[in-house]
């Protein structure tokens, strides 16, 4: 048996403004201030003696590790991400960065699809390669869609569509 796993796939390649200057913060936080403080640490650690029994120097490494693995992905990435900080041109249909409520049996609930590296900012915020999104996508108001879940399918209609900025709650 292989240990071998295949690469994930990128996800698309879209953010919002909010969501690029989200990710520029977490890069300059990890980059000047925590990264610092844990090889500070390693420092002093590895000051203490034999290294090959200090936890706080084997922590401190593998803590390095993980900042560095982190600064790396986020540096790579922001380069690659196109900001989408403007409506389409059609706006009677569902695209990037649309705030969408959606009606089921259980009520209306409110959406808004964000790319990949956001959509766990908010409670609300849905991924555009989330099997929901891929479902709405160029859909309009009044259409009737029919989403495939891990449980099955949840059926929903399109009740409104939004594209202002919406930053904390929903309306």
């Amino acid at each position: 048996m292989s240990r071998y796993r295949p690469p994930t796939p990128r996800g698309a390649p879209y953010i919002t403004r909010e969501g690029h200057a989200a990710l520029e913060r977490e890069l300059k936080y990890l980059w000047k201030e925590k990264r610092p403080d844990a090889t500070a640490r390693v420092t002093a650690a590895a000051q203490l003696g034999d290294r090959s029994e200090n936890a706080e120097y084997i922590y401190g490494k593998k803590l390095l590790a993980e900042i560095d693995r982190r600064v790396r992905y986020l540096a790579k990435r922001l380069d690659e991400l196109i900001i989408v900080d403007r409506p389409p041109e059609d706006e009677s249909r569902v695209f990037f960065g649309a705030t969408v409520t959606l009606e089921d049996a259980d009520g209306e609930v409110i959406y808004r699809i964000v790319g990949p590296d956001e959509f766990d900012r908010e409670p609300h915020f849905v991924s555009i390669d989330s099997p929901l999104a891929k479902g709405l996508l160029g859909k309009s108001v009044g259409t009737g869609v029919s989403v495939p879940l891990e449980g099955g399918r949840r059926d929903v209609t399109i009740v409104s569509i939004l594209y202002r900025q919406v930053s904390g709650s929903l309306p």
